[in-house]
């Protein structure tokens, strides 16, 4: 009853997370990213964000959430080996790769709030 694809609460939080993955990318590009790819999928998991500034890419997961720690608290262990195996993979598909640094940041997205980056979460 809960699960179905109109259940209007699935679909207001997949509204949430498209709109906080949005203001998140906006974020780092004020912060001089280039933003390579939202919500970048592969066979072993999902990166919201691919971010690069100069030879560095983040791999960023957005979090909304109404404060930062629980934001932070809310990447699993699970999720961080699904984004480190997709980012193996966005990687393999860069010519520049072998001198590239790679990343993993949160962004939390809270009410009312600029985005909080956490480098180097995880």
């Amino acid at each position: 009853m809960g699960n179905s694809p109109a259940d209007p609460n699935r679909l207001k939080a997949f509204r949430r997370g498209y709109v906080s993955e949005y203001l998140a990318a906006l974020y780092l590009l004020a912060r001089g990213y280039r933003i390579h790819a939202i919500r970048y999928r592969t066979k072993l998991g999902e990166i919201d964000i691919v971010a690069r500034r100069g030879d560095l890419v983040a791999f960023v997961e957005v979090k909304a959430r109404r404060d930062v720690d629980s934001a932070v608290f809310a990447v699993t262990g699970t999720a961080e080996r699904r984004i480190r195996a997709a980012s193996e993979i966005w990687l393999s598909r860069q010519p520049d790769a072998h001198r590239l640094s790679a990343r993993y940041d949160i962004v939390a997205v809270r009410p009312w709030r600029l985005p909080t980056h956490i480098e180097d979460a995880f």
